[in-house]
């Protein structure tokens, strides 16, 4: 089932976007830096290069997307955001934008507490945790989390 990383370009979206790499699986990538969408679309992923704070373009990336990986620090770091003033407007969006493409599993990886996203399945993993990608891994791949 196709999966997507928001924030694929963060060091903690590739390290998930590797471990994800499979033949049989469809994963996306929405990335704010085209060097890195160019080496990922190389690499085979499907990319969606825009700004993070665009909600309606991270719900048209997300579209037929069984689960989606929201990295946190993407919202946060120095990369251009037009459409939102604040973090919190970004992380908004992104929830939003997930429910309305009608994701079924929200894995955010993210320190805070994350906004109320209604999906059927939500989780949360710290960034800092040293088992990270082998945990928002083991989340995608389960039967329910």
């Amino acid at each position: 089932m196709p999966v997507i990383v928001v924030g694929a370009d963060t060091s903690a979206g590739q390290a998930i976007l590797q471990r994800l790499q499979k033949p049989e699986r469809e994963v996306r990538a929405f990335v704010s830096d085209e060097r890195v969408g160019a080496q990922l679309k190389k690499s085979g992923f499907k990319v969606a290069l825009g700004d993070v704070s665009d909600e309606s373009h991270i719900e048209t990336a997300s579209t037929r997307c069984f689960s989606a990986i929201l990295i946190a620090e993407a919202a946060m770091d120095d990369r251009e955001r037009s459409f939102a003033g604040t973090v919190d407007e970004v992380l908004g969006g992104w929830a939003r934008a997930v429910v309305n493409s009608e994701v079924t599993r929200v894995i955010w990886v993210s320190q805070a507490d994350h906004p109320r996203t209604p999906t059927r399945e939500v989780a949360r993993v710290d960034p800092d945790d040293p088992e990270l990608v082998e945990k928002v891994v083991a989340l995608d791949d389960a039967q329910v989390i």
